[in-house]
């Protein structure tokens, strides 16, 4: 989590798009995404389609640092 690193071989990480919605990707031991999204102070479940906003320009990947600042 927080690397710069992007694409569709590693999604794992926390992103905040140009709009402002942050949302994080995980993947499991058998390849499957999970995605959630920040709402209220807490993580929802989000559909797997918002993955490919990281690759989107203007998404950012957070840092470590970013991702505490979230307070979640």
């Amino acid at each position: 989590m927080g690397t710069s690193t992007r694409g569709a071989a590693c999604p794992d990480g926390v992103y905040r798009t140009e709009a402002g919605l942050v949302f994080k990707i995980r993947r499991d031991p058998e390849g499957h995404l999970s995605v959630q999204q920040l709402r209220d102070g807490g993580w929802v479940d989000a559909p797997v389609g918002l993955a490919g906003l990281r690759v989107v320009r203007t998404t950012r990947q957070l840092t470590d640092r970013q991702i505490e600042a979230l307070g979640t």
